[in-house]
């Protein structure tokens, strides 16, 4: 026997204590005289009581029917004023928007953008993970991530919210002049470069290149190994050894002569960063809003930041 829903019947019920008319009540529903009827006998069945007196010119509530209502008078209104709020959510964006990002979205999406987001929207907060592996946004509860573009998931929605990346091997006008600039990838050998240890896998990065269309990678040569790519780069502006590194990262670096490329012609070009989340999460109005302020970032950087499915 299937199990009676607790709320059936309570719509009609309220309806008809409040416009004491059977026709009233069925005409604010939308429904039928006849189903508004049938509705409140079967809910005084499953009480075992009767909750209205019916004659052919009033319906008035009995003590019980009077009891009822009041009893359910203040849980409607607290429903009723939750859906309020609920609705108003769809006009007003608030409540905490969780994101996961990886180290190297810090300086060039969250910083530039964070502080100018929070002045427009005070009313969502922010929860941001700083986590290079790989996450998966439902399981661990996340609104959004931030990833390389080839790395997102292509069941996933992503904006773009930096250029491609043009990856570089870098080091100081001191080292180059020092240890001299390496003409070839084999030449790394002869070099001293600064490895970089991902945080949550433990592996050293092997760097990437390509030469005839085919592409390779070396584990390269060095003493020095760190896990955190702010230091890296500041040894290698002191002179202490190479580094492998996104251009976009390097860029104040290279523009003041800190750093200098080398093995330009070796080197190749991944998809930027993308803001990724699932299709249905997108309907979040907080969501929506950092959509909004991370597209607005790359068309100040002079490139458009389309949404496409990854």
């Amino acid at each position: 026997m299937a199990r009676t829903d607790t709320f059936t019947g309570l719509s009609e019920f309220l309806a008809v204590a409040e416009r004491a008319s059977f026709r009233a009540a069925a005409a604010d529903l939308g429904v039928t005289p006849a189903a508004v009827s049938q509705a409140i006998r079967a809910l005084e069945q499953r009480l075992g009581l009767p909750l209205f007196q019916r004659t052919t010119r009033r319906v008035s509530l009995t003590e019980v029917g009077g009891t009822l209502l009041a009893r359910l008078k203040p849980a409607t209104t607290e429903i009723t004023e939750s859906l309020d709020a609920l609705g108003a959510l769809r006009a007003r964006p608030a409540g905490l928007l969780r994101l996961s990002v990886p180290r190297m979205a810090l300086p060039l999406v969250i910083e530039p953008l964070l502080p100018e987001f929070r002045r427009a929207y005070p009313d969502v907060g922010l929860e941001v993970d700083v986590d290079d592996r790989a996450v998966d946004l439902t399981a661990e509860r996340f609104d959004a991530g931030i990833r390389l573009g080839e790395l997102v998931e292509r069941d996933m929605i992503a904006v773009r919210v930096t250029p491609d990346v043009h990856w570089s091997v870098l080091g100081s006008p001191s080292y180059f002049a020092l240890r001299g600039r390496p003409k070839r990838p084999e030449d790394l050998i002869n070099h001293e470069c600064i490895r970089f240890r991902f945080p949550t896998s433990g592996a050293i990065y092997r760097w990437e290149f390509e030469r005839d269309g085919r592409e390779f990678s070396i584990d390269p040569p060095g003493r020095i190994v760190v896990n955190d790519s702010a230091l890296m780069h500041s040894l290698a502006s002191a002179g202490v050894g190479m580094i492998y590194a996104s251009d976009l990262i390097a860029e104040r670096e290279l523009a003041d002569g800190r750093l200098e490329r080398v093995l330009e012609r070796y080197l190749p070009k991944t998809p930027g960063l993308f803001l990724y989340f699932p299709a249905r999460s997108q309907m979040q109005p907080k969501l929506r809003v950092f959509i909004e302020a991370a597209r607005n970032l790359m068309k100040r950087r002079g490139r458009g930041g389309g949404a496409t499915a990854a």
